[in-house]
Order: C-alpha cells, then sequence, then structure tokens
C-alpha cells in the first residue's frame, strides 16, 4: 500500500511541478488560447516528461485538428508539415517554451493545427449573423485603442467574417487578439493584397511581426514563412496564423513573435527589416516546388528574390528559343544550364541588379565594368562538351540579351506579387533569324515579359498605343504546360500582328496579352476552386506589376525604385478574353483608376460600365454586315432572297449566338442548316425550326433544342450527356424520320467522324465559322470541304472566329472559287467597339454614360455597321478590278496600307502636336466620335482633356482609314504631285 501511496505522490509531484514549469515558461496567452481544450492541456501536464524518450507527444489528433507537443529542434515544424502537406490549414499556432524543459537541454514546442476551411459559399451569409452584442463592443473598444486607423464602417463586416470563418478563435481569443486579426484583414486588402508590419512588444528584444496575404499559395505556405525567419536568423518564440475566405479568396493572417539570435532587436528601416520585406514579400513569387528553391534558396546559395529572377530568365529564355527549336531548347535544356551552374546564374543576376539598382544604374562605371566581366563569361563559356557548351552560351547570350535590352522593371519594387520587364523589341533581331523566322516579319512596338509563381507570359503590342485581349491558356498537366510553354511566344506574336491587321480602323494598334498559369499539381475537381485562386492571384499580381512599370508622371516611372531607360507615357489598352472572369474585369479597371494609370478605367473593358459584346451583338453587327455585302456580290439579297447558312459556335455564344438572332430577325428566308457547339450539333436540310432556334439563342445551348422540332432527314448529335457502356463510351444520336425520332446511340470513332465532318460536308450557300478550334480546316484537310462534284460545299465564307481556317488553307479555297473574308476584317468590329468604350471612359463620367448608354450605344453601332461595309465593298472592288488577287491578301493589303498612313501621320502630328486642336484637324477628331459626343457641344469640348498620344492616334486613325477607304487612289497621287510642284515650282 506504501508503495502505491509513494506512485501516486510521485506522480502528483511531478503533475505539480509540470504545472508549475509550463506556466512560467510559456506566455499566458498560450493558456488561453487553450481553454477550449482542457483535456489536450491535462494530458500536456501530466505527459510533459515523456519528451525525454520521445520526440513527439500527440495531444489531439481528430478529423479538423491536431495538437502535437515536441522536443524543438531544427526541422521540428517541417517534419509535422510533410506529414499533412495536402491538407489545407485553416489555424496554426507554434508556441515555445522560454527555456530548456525539465531534465533537458531542448526547449518545448507546440505545435497546434485546425484543418477546418470554409468555402466562399459559407462566407456569403455573414449579412443575415446576429453575434453576441457585448463581445462585439468589447472588440471594437480594443480596435479605437490599439488602432485609431481601423476604419470601423468596416467593423461589421469583417468580424462576421472572421465569426465564419473561426468561430472558436473569436470565442477564445482575447479582444486585443481579435482586433489584431481585423486590422490584419483591413489592411491587407486595401493595400493590394500584402501587408507587413513590424512592432515591438513589452520585451524589448521581442518584435510582433504581423504578416498578411491576399490569396495565399495554398501548399507549404506556412513552411515557406518559418524557412525565411530561419535563414535569417530570427528566432520565432510564437505565431498565430489563420486562413479566412473573405467570401470571394482567401486570405493568410499571420502573428509571428520573433527574437534575433544575435540578441539584436529588429527594428524597422534596418537593413534586417528590408530583407525580411524583400523574402516575406517574394514568397508570393519563388514557388517551393522549384530546384532553385530546394537547391539554392534552403542552403543560403541565393535569396529568394535572386532564386525568383533566375525563375524568371528560365521562362523568358525557354520561351524565346523552344518556338523555333524546341528540342534543342526545352524546358529541361534551358533548366539544367542554370541549375547546373549558379555561379552563372549569379553572374547574370549581378548583372541585372547593376542595370536596375536605384543606386547604381547603366551610366555608374561598376556597371560598364559587370557587364564586360558577364559578356566574357558568356562567351568563354566551355566544359569540354562541345555541343553542350553551344546550346548553353546560346541560352546564356539570350539571357544577356534580355537583361541589357529590358528598358523598366518592378524588380526593386517591394509590394509585388510579379516580376514585369519592358523590353526594347530590337532584342529580337539580336537573337537572329536562327530563333525568329518561324515569326511574322514584322516588329513590334513593345514586348513586356511577366513572371509569377503560378504562371508567365508577355504583352506584346505592335504600336504606341494598343490594345487586345488578355487571354490566360490553363495548363492542368505537366504535358499541356511545356508543350504551351514551348509556343506561347509564337502564338502571342501571331495573334497580336493579327490584331493589328484588325485594328487598322480604330486609334489603337494591335495588342495581346498571353499567360500560362500552372496548375498542372493540383487535383481535378477537388481542386478546382483551388484553380480558380491560382487564376485570381497570377491575373492580380500581373496587374500590378503592370502598372509598376506603366504608371508614369511626365513620362517617367513614377515608383522611385524603376529604373526607367524608355521614359515615355504608355497608353496600353487591355481586353477581356479567354479565362478572365467578369469580378476581375472590374477589378483590374478599379485598380488602373486608383493607382493614377494614364487610361484609369479606360485599361479595360468593363462589363458594368461598357458595351456587353454579348448583349449588344457588336462583333456579330460587322459579320452579318460582311455576309450581308458579300452575299449581294453572289447575287442574294439575304434579306429579300432564300438562302443557307451553316455555323460553328452556338447559340448561346456571342458570335454565333447574335449572327443567328439577327439572321431571324432580318432576313425571313433563311435556312439555317447546321449548327454546332460544344455541346451538340444541329443538322437540318429544311433549316433549323426558326422558332425553337429563337427560344433557345443567346439563352442555351445547342443541346437544349427540342429535337420535335426537328425536320424529316434532320438529326441533333449530343456531345454532352454521353454515357459508358462497359469500356466503351457512347454518345447520344436524335433523327426525325417520317415516323416520328428515332435515337441511337453511336460509337466514339463514328461520333468523332461525323461531328468533325459536318463544317465541311453540309451544303450551304455560306458559312459563318463563328466558334470552334483554331486551324479546323489547315493545309491537310481543306480537300475535305469540296463535293464529290468538286465544288465548296458553300461558296462563300465570313470568319466569324479568329483563325478558323489557316492561311495554306484560305489560298487553296479561294483557288477553288470561295469568296473568304478573313477574321481581321470580318469580326473586327468587337475591338471596335471597345475602342469606343475606352472613349466613353475618357470623356464621360460613369454616371453620363449609364444615363446615355443606349443612345451612345446606337451610335456605337451605326459607325461599327459603316466600318463593315467600307472595308467589304473595297475588298470586293478591288476583286473586281484584279480578279487574280485573292480576298484574303486583298484584306491584309488593306490593313498594311492603313497601318502605314497611321504611322505615318501619327509620327506627322508627335512632331507638330501644336496641330491637333486647329480647327480641321479638330473636325476630323469629332468626326471620329460617335455622333453623340461630336455633337453636343459639353462633350465636344472634352477632347482637349484626352492624352496627348490619343489626339495623335485618333488623327492617325481616322485619316488613314479614310485616305484608304473613300480614296481614289491615283487621284490622291495627283494631288500629292500638284502639292509638290506648287512648292518647289509654283
Amino acid at each position: 500500500m506504501c508503495s502505491k501511496a509513494s506512485v501516486r505522490k510521485s506522480a502528483a509531484n511531478e503533475l505539480s511541478e509540470n504545472r508549475k514549469w509550463l506556466r512560467e515558461q510559456i506566455n499566458p496567452y498560450f493558456f488561453t488560447s487553450m481553454q477550449d481544450e482542457p483535456e489536450a492541456l491535462a494530458l500536456l501536464e501530466r505527459e510533459l516528461r515523456s519528451l525525454k524518450s520521445n520526440r513527439r507527444l500527440i495531444l489531439a489528433d481528430r478529423d479538423k485538428s491536431l495538437i502535437l507537443a515536441r522536443v524543438n529542434e531544427p526541422g521540428s515544424l517541417y517534419d509535422s508539415l510533410r506529414h499533412f502537406q495536402d491538407r489545407e490549414i485553416s489555424y496554426a499556432m507554434i508556441t515555445h517554451s522560454d527555456s530548456a524543459m525539465p531534465g533537458m537541454n531542448q526547449a518545448l514546442e507546440i505545435q497546434r493545427f485546425e484543418f477546418d476551411r470554409k468555402s466562399n459559399d459559407d462566407i456569403m451569409a455573414w449579412k443575415d449573423l446576429q453575434l453576441p452584442q457585448g463581445l462585439m463592443r468589447k472588440i471594437a473598444a480594443e480596435l479605437r485603442a490599439t488602432y485609431p486607423e481601423f476604419d470601423l464602417k468596416e467593423f461589421d463586416r469583417l468580424l462576421k467574417i472572421l465569426w465564419l470563418n473561426n468561430e472558436s478563435y473569436v470565442k477564445v481569443a482575447s479582444p486585443l487578439r481579435v482586433a489584431q486579426v481585423l486590422q490584419l484583414l483591413q489592411k491587407s486588402s486595401r493595400s493590394g493584397g500584402l501587408y507587413l508590419h513590424v512592432e515591438p512588444t513589452p520585451d524589448v528584444k521581442i518584435s510582433r511581426v504581423h504578416f498578411a496575404v491576399a490569396n495565399p499559395p495554398q501548399k507549404e505556405f506556412l513552411l515557406q514563412l518559418m524557412e525565411v525567419f530561419n535563414r535569417l536568423d530570427l528566432g520565432v518564440n510564437r505565431a498565430y496564423c489563420l486562413n479566412i475566405s473573405n467570401g470571394v479568396h482567401p486570405y493568410f493572417l499571420g502573428t509571428f513573435l520573433v527574437n534575433r539570435r544575435s540578441g539584436e532587436v529588429l527594428e524597422p528601416g534596418s537593413e534586417l527589416y528590408r530583407r525580411l520585406q524583400q523574402e516575406l514579400y517574394n514568397t508570393q513569387i519563388v514557388s517551393t516546388k522549384s530546384y532553385t528553391y530546394r537547391e539554392f534558396v534552403t542552403n543560403n546559395v541565393m535569396t529568394g528574390e535572386e532564386a525568383s529572377l533566375v525563375n524568371a530568365f528560365i521562362a523568358f529564355c525557354h520561351t524565346n528559343l523552344a518556338h523555333n527549336q524546341p528540342d534543342r531548347f526545352g524546358l529541361d535544356d534551358v533548366q539544367n544550364a542554370f541549375h547546373a551552374h549558379p555561379e552563372m546564374s549569379l553572374q547574370l543576376v549581378k548583372l541585372f541588379k547593376a542595370r536596375f539598382d536605384p543606386a547604381i544604374t547603366e551610366s555608374h562605371p561598376l556597371y560598364a565594368s559587370i557587364l564586360e566581366e558577364t559578356v566574357r563569361a558568356v562567351n568563354d563559356y566551355n566544359t569540354g562538351h562541345r555541343y553542350l557548351d553551344e546550346v548553353r552560351r546560346a541560352i546564356y547570350r539570350c539571357c544577356l540579351i534580355f537583361i541589357t535590352h529590358t528598358l523598366k522593371t518592378n524588380f526593386f519594387v517591394l509590394e509585388k506579387q510579379a516580376f514585369a520587364f519592358r523590353l526594347d523589341p530590337t532584342y529580337l533581331s539580336e537573337l537572329g533569324p536562327a530563333f525568329t523566322a518561324d515569326l511574322p516579319q514584322a516588329l513590334p512596338f513593345r514586348v513586356t515579359f511577366f513572371f509569377s509563381r503560378f504562371g508567365f507570359g508577355y504583352h506584346i503590342g505592335f504600336s504606341d498605343i494598343a490594345r487586345g485581349g488578355w487571354r490566360t491558356v490553363i495548363a492542368r498537366n505537366l504535358d499541356d504546360f511545356i508543350t504551351n510553354s514551348n509556343t506561347i511566344f509564337r502564338e502571342n506574336f501571331v495573334l497580336a500582328h493579327t490584331q493589328h491587321l484588325k485594328n487598322k480602323d480604330i486609334y489603337e494598334g494591335g495588342s495581346k496579352l498571353v499567360l500560362i498559369l500552372d496548375s498542372s499539381d493540383l487535383q481535378r475537381g477537388s481542386e478546382r476552386q483551388m484553380e480558380n485562386w491560382r487564376l485570381y492571384k497570377l491575373q492580380h499580381g500581373v496587374t500590378n506589376a503592370f502598372l509598376d512599370i506603366f504608371v508614369t508622371d511626365h513620362g517617367v516611372a513614377r515608383s522611385p525604385v524603376v529604373v526607367d531607360y524608355y521614359r515615355e507615357d504608355e497608353p496600353i489598352e487591355l481586353g477581356p478574353d479567354e479565362n478572365m472572369h467578369d469580378s476581375m474585369i472590374e477589378n483590374i479597371a478599379r485598380i488602373s483608376k486608383r493607382r493614377g494609370y494614364i487610361l484609369g478605367i479606360g485599361i479595360m473593358s468593363s462589363k458594368e460600365v461598357g458595351i456587353n459584346h454579348k448583349e449588344y451583338g457588336v462583333t456579330s453587327t460587322g459579320v452579318v454586315k460582311f455576309a450581308e455585302i458579300t452575299m449581294a456580290e453572289l447575287g442574294i439579297d439575304i434579306y429579300r432572297d432564300p438562302f443557307s447558312v451553316k455555323f460553328t459556335g452556338g447559340p448561346n455564344g456571342d458570335v454565333a449566338g447574335n449572327a443567328i438572332r439577327i439572321l431571324l430577325d432580318r432576313a425571313p428566308q433563311v435556312a439555317i442548316k447546321l449548327v454546332l457547339d460544344g455541346t451538340a450539333a444541329l443538322c437540318d436540310p429544311e433549316g433549323a425550326d426558326r422558332k425553337e432556334l429563337g427560344r433557345i439563342v443567346l439563352q442555351q445551348d445547342l443541346d437544349a433544342f427540342d429535337p420535335q422540332a426537328l425536320h424529316p432527314g434532320g438529326f441533333l448529335l449530343y456531345r454532352s450527356g454521353s454515357r459508358r457502356d462497359g469500356l466503351r463510351e457512347l454518345y447520344r444520336k436524335v433523327t426525325k424520320t417520317a415516323e416520328g425520332l428515332r435515337e441511337e446511340w453511336i460509337s466514339t470513332d463514328e461520333f468523332s467522324r461525323v461531328y468533325a465532318s459536318l463544317p465541311f460536308t453540309v451544303k450551304t450557300d455560306l458559312f459563318i465559322p463563328a466558334g470552334g478550334r483554331p486551324e479546323t480546316i489547315d493545309k491537310d484537310n481543306w480537300q475535305n470541304y469540296l463535293l464529290p462534284n468538286g465544288a465548296p460545299s458553300a461558296g462563300a465564307i465570313v470568319e466569324g472566329a479568329n483563325s478558323f481556317i489557316t492561311p495554306e488553307a484560305r489560298v487553296q479555297l479561294q483557288k477553288k472559287g470561295v469568296i473568304i473574308m478573313r477574321d481581321a476584317s470580318a469580326n473586327k468590329c468587337g475591338v471596335i467597339s471597345s475602342s469606343y468604350e475606352i472613349i466613353a471612359n475618357l470623356l464621360l463620367t460613369e454616371t453620363e454614360f449609364m444615363a446615355h448608354k443606349e443612345r451612345y450605344v446606337r451610335d456605337v453601332l451605326e459607325i461599327l455597321e459603316q466600318r463593315a461595309a467600307d472595308e467589304a465593298r473595297l475588298i470586293l472592288k478591288r476583286h473586281r478590278e484584279q480578279p487574280g488577287l485573292l480576298c484574303t491578301e486583298i484584306s491584309d493589303a488593306l490593313s498594311g496600307e492603313i497601318n502605314e498612313q497611321y504611322a505615318t501621320i501619327y509620327r506627322f502630328f508627335q512632331n507638330r502636336p501644336q496641330l491637333c486642336l486647329q480647327p480641321i484637324y479638330k473636325k476630323a477628331i469629332l468626326s471620329h466620335l460617335p455622333k453623340m459626343l461630336r455633337e453636343e457641344p459639353k462633350y465636344a469640348k472634352r477632347i482637349k482633356n484626352l492624352p496627348q498620344k490619343y489626339l495623335f492616334a485618333i488623327l492617325a486613325a481616322e485619316i488613314g482609314s479614310s485616305l484608304v477607304y473613300s480614296g481614289d487612289r491615283e487621284a490622291d497621287f495627283e494631288a500629292t504631285l500638284k502639292g509638290h510642284l506648287m512648292r518647289m515650282f509654283g
């Protein structure tokens, strides 16, 4: 009995000593934050000394929570996190004891993790939530006392959002801790998604680091932050980290109590503080998956920023070299060049920093010596492996050209989530024809390269003022990523060049912004939302990087840390394109206005304060006008005569849907014999039932068409709603017969054969490809467009979709008698409409635009019809005059003529800016504008407020296009001769 009593007494003494030690050696806030876990605390008090023989003690292990007590040693946090790296942490708390555990040399580390992230939908209920009033008063009072700058108008919303994300945290934490989290959330949302603040604590050796990130990297992010602190020799005594949703995307809100292991204080403004800023912000750019991070950053070979820059070098060199020689300059080849020789990578980084460090720049003698040193290192690179050395020298030389031809970059901007590099496009000439021969033979006006943690890409523009869509290609597996990386530069270049041909009627030249989003590491389905978050992160980061370098004062980059070798304003308009959601469109416009970009909200065509393309059918207006004039050339009045047409692109799509709507409204005898979209194909020999097609147009996809409305011989082939029969996938086909509907299920092979052949084989008078994959008709299959008798299946093609037919196929089809109106002409009205949106944004307030929107849109639609008619008639006129010229060749020539006139006239006014507002030139500017703006004096007089470059560009566009469309070339040449003779001999 005495022995048992002795054991009980010993256990009681140990428990008492453990409890006393814990209370003395761990911050009191730990016990406050753990009051909802009394059993875990009790277990810790009882079993503390078991850590002498065990590395960890599990205090709680449930579906949504894990609490561990561990021996504090290097890698302990990493060891824990790697065991659940695929689980999304909603709350993390890390606490260390102030001294070693009883009888041990190591301190105690307690790790608490919760895995209960709420979805965006969970948070949308905040408006209906009622919180305890007493709790709200306490937290509000703490905010007033501790953070007087906090905007209390947002208090109710933000507290409810926090409560819905983590109710227990709000209940358990002190009002001060909740106030800190609310302050972090508000600050980060108002500072572009990044916020860092360091403040002292009562213990002068310890600093409190607050760090918040909107839409953070989802995996290994906490571990990456802890690695930053460790690398900078900052010990983390305690950390409290929340991941919450605001109903749109997630936020990381972290508070870290740190001390310098050297014993000094972390002072704001110190060199260490600056390095902490750089490294914490750079976590948004450098990926933990990358080789440079794993091998160079964690081993102190490179800083995080240097590794990010090396990754950008890799992406630039690969995309500029591989599109022409993918086998020689594949991704692995380029990566290995930089990874195998970190000393060469760092030499190139050194040169880059010397060129763009605001304290050095290229006028500094140090830059010249580093440049000479780097050129020598590249030229002398030799490992004795001849082929490999040649490849790597070409890669290093490409990187050298990249550095020396970059004109400005945001690399030295601290608060960034992506890099931006604005290049002098002559770098392409430096690369040489071996790497550029597959590109259109035209030099862009500008090339801008962007790089971020989750993707990269280019903006390529062919004139000073340029506009074109922003598309993001989503790579969902590694093969997609490598394939798209290989070709992204050429794809972007071709798209921008085609856009430049298309933009001939407006004051903006052509451009395109194309990014690749890498989501290859995400699992399909379950991580779809994470893919969208990455998409927003990439687009948000690139938007701010774009503005870092293009927001200017008097032509010079506004940011004092952006060394600007270009030193001119650059008005660049972006349009939404593939994989850009409405919320991001509006967000980009707001950010541009807030940051003071020269165009304000005019940077981006808006869905709210703009002309919605689908609602008003602006692109289709031009497509149908081209169809009308082309068919008239063939003797068919589409508004009076019977004719037939086939479409690719569905009734719910912008271009096809509106073209179908217009024809149903205006062409009473049209027979729409084929419609094909991503959900189904409708083929009807008598033409689709007008009433049923009208029911779903612009409302539903083609699979919503009622098969009962088919005529005999017509059928619907469904791409959606397939089913499996064992290992076979079957597709539904419904055919209308004399007896009624017949349903059958056909194999994948038969479905693919029939579905792909329909645009080629269905016989009609007119074909409008208004959707579908680019290059559907190419040099290898164009013959399929011919019927057995050798005649084309449709005698006229009006391209509503971009690049549906390749250039080679266009030539061959036209030689067979097909009239083709190419995309750069036929579907140009969408971009013209967007141009007039920007004009509205620059000359009208939002209130004025919304009040007069319908009138303004009517004026724009008039302009669109006129622009389309002008070009269609001129193409056909020149074709009649010279039948040997193909319509597509004439289209390209017209674009070339107008763009050449534009460039000459633009330079003329650039050199004579005082002419712009003289009466005759002012009249030309006004003639370019919608009727409402030119006829109402209060709006007309505002043109003097347009950026000067816009005045030059509008004059160049209006005069250049009118010279070509309305001019008589011989009469114009005669007038030029007379003018010259009068000056010389008059």
